[in-house]
């Protein structure tokens, strides 16, 4: 799965698809300082979708990839 992130937003959501990007766009309370931000995507998304989710590829990028 393909996520583009926004971080220190007011709260955590997932936006909509992009279908030109073919991503998820995901917006993210926490601010992106010593990885704090991927752990809350990664606690935020395995909710959102019901399944765990590990962040594979992306770790200082926007764009980041799902397994």
């Amino acid at each position: 799965m393909k996520i583009i992130v926004k971080t220190n937003c007011s709260k955590n959501e997932v936006k909509d698809y992009d279908h030109v990007r073919e991503a998820y766009k995901v917006e993210i309370e926490a601010k992106p300082v010593d990885g704090k931000a991927n752990i809350e995507i990664e606690k935020f998304l395995s909710k959102h979708f019901g399944k765990k989710l590990k962040i594979i590829s992306g770790f200082k990028s926007k764009v980041k990839l799902l397994k």
